[in-house]
């Protein structure tokens, strides 16, 4: 309680690795593939199975720092992650490596609840939008730095690197916690609700799978009589069941009643729409960049770095701003930001762009984003009493995850789809271009690579040129397909980048609903005082 801010680094630290691991292991997956000598749908557990255990155990862990605990359970949840980091790095195998992502996933699940729940007791009410503005600036910056720091030390040392990055930090984290985080407890105990457990892991584990494998498996049968839409049908049964369960709880595991307060209810939306569009945004970039562009990975990360510059030197005055004038003016300008940059990503870059195309849509975005993201979790948390902090952060936190699974698979299916379709279009104009005897085959290989090659986040365009052309044609051929590729590239994107912008929009208006006025000073001394009672 006597030293706050070295807390909030300790904290910031454990933050960062966390959401760092959601988006550096995809700059190394083809080196994953290469070195384990790995298919697709292994690689794709390797990124998928760290973020359907991180999504689906967010609540229950929230409740489990409630019972016996914060500090605890994020000095175990850190301890959990290095040691699967250390395991990730010694994989040789696809199976091992799966299963390790697994257990960093269970890791970070039982560390991120914590930070907000220990930010919210050990800063007062008047101090707290600045701490979390500092601490989103953070979680922003590991977010959008995984291709740059993927990039660089992917290249220097190996895929395995991205793993044995995690073990210092992470071993530094645990002692670090050990002797600045404060141990606090809740002045009364809890009951676990087991059956709630059950429900709610259900209903999040069959939707963030369906959410991540949906694309893989084309919205249809997964084998047997399990589909896409029977998994996302068990899961609306389990979330009801688990709704009608909830309410008739003494003590559930999510209180039902957290949402009566709008600021909450409005801020955790936002929070989801919010990490919808990131991880939307990310898609998009990283394919325009590398397979369209031509960049190299670290190259791409380096066109990303006005957003992450913008976005952690933004963060700390939205929350000073939240706590200042409320979160409805930071949050409604931010989002309008933020979607004014996700439109000049979609609509500005064509087939010559540079980096230096993208720095202003970039800079628009990272400062939306630093003016909304403190505030969406200052106003989410400011209201919430000490003995609630850690599911009502347990279930922000499942709302930003859940939005990070669908923003990934909402985009990438708009993408995917608009990309097939307009490459039939692109395809039969450009073939008029070549000798009648070869349009046929022309076409032919685009339709090939629409049922084989066009699969998002192979990086691979798929078009190959047919063996036995003239030397001409087949340079002609090759440009008018590269041609094809990228109109319909650039208009795929513009389709998808647009929802993202949509959904940000809403967000911008929903603010509105947002009481207006922070907490007031005896307001403040008040909830003091019950949270040190609490404490005790």
């Amino acid at each position: 309680m006597e030293r706050p801010w070295r807390a909030l680094a300790v904290l910031c630290l454990a933050n960062f690795l966390i959401l760092l691991d959601t988006t550096i292991v995809n700059t190394a997956a083809p080196d994953v593939m290469a070195g384990l000598d790995a298919g697709i749908d292994e690689v794709l557990w390797v990124l998928n199975g760290y973020l359907l255990a991180f999504a689906s155990l967010l609540i229950v862990f929230g409740r489990v720092g409630d019972l016996v605990g914060p500090r605890a359970v994020f000095v175990a949840g850190l301890t959990v992650f290095t040691a699967a980091s250390i395991l990730c790095g010694l994989s040789t195998s696809s199976g091992v490596l799966i299963a390790a992502r697994v257990l960093q996933g269970v890791g970070a699940a039982a560390l991120t609840p914590q930070a907000l729940t220990l930010i919210s007791a050990i800063f007062p009410a008047q101090r707290r939008g600045a701490a979390f503005g500092i601490f989103t600036a953070v979680a922003g910056v590991a977010a959008v730095s995984g291709p740059t720091v993927g990039g660089l030390v992917v290249t220097e040392y190996g895929w395995q690197s991205v793993f044995w990055l995690n073990v210092p930090f992470g071993a530094a984290g645990v002692v670090l916690a050990l002797r600045f985080v404060p141990d606090l407890r809740a002045g009364r105990r809890h009951r676990f609700d087991a059956v709630g457990v059950v429900l709610a892991t259900g209903a999040l584990l069959a939707l963030v799978y369906a959410l991540v494998e949906g694309q893989r498996h084309d919205w249809g049968v997964i084998t047997g009589v399990v589909s896409i839409p029977a998994v996302l049908v068990l899961s609306a049964v389990l979330g009801a069941a688990f709704l009608w369960w909830e309410r008739r709880q003494h003590e559930p595991l999510v209180p039902l009643d957290l949402f009566r307060d709008r600021n909450y209810s409005v801020a955790t939306g936002i929070t989801l729409i919010s990490s919808f569009a990131v991880y939307g945004l990310l898609l998009v970039f990283v394919i325009e960049t590398q397979t369209l562009l031509g960049m190299s990975p670290l190259m791409s990360g380096v066109t990303a770095l006005p957003w992450t510059i913008a976005l952690s030197a933004v963060a700390p005055l939205g929350g000073r701003l939240a706590d200042r004038v409320g979160g409805k003016l930071p949050l409604t300008v931010g989002m309008a930001l933020y979607a004014a940059g996700v439109l000049g990503v979609a609509f500005v870059p064509d087939a010559t762009s540079t980096p230096g195309t993208f720095v202003v849509p970039m800079l628009l975005a990272g400062i939306g984003m630093g003016l909304a993201l403190a505030p969406a979790t200052t106003e989410a948390m400011r209201d919430i009493p000490a003995e609630r902090a850690g599911v009502a952060s347990g279930v922000l936190n499942t709302a930003r995850q859940t939005g990070a699974a669908l923003g990934a698979a909402v985009i990438g299916a708009v993408l995917q789809n608009r990309l097939v379709s307009t490459l039939h279009a692109e395809s039969a104009s450009l073939a008029t271009r070549l000798p009648p005897q070869h349009r046929p085959r022309f076409l032919d290989a685009f339709e090939d690579a629409a049922a084989h090659g066009l699969r998002l986040g192979t990086g691979q365009q798929g078009v190959a040129v047919p063996d036995g052309l003239p030397p001409d044609t087949a340079a002609q051929f090759s440009s008018l397909a590269h041609q094809a590729f990228t109109t319909a590239f650039l208009t795929a994107s513009r389709s998808a980048l647009a929802v993202a912008a949509a959904a940000i929009l809403l967000g911008g208006l929903s603010a509105l609903m947002l009481n207006k006025k922070p907490t007031t000073t005896s307001q403040i001394g008040d909830k003091s005082s019950n949270l040190e009672e609490d404490l005790r």
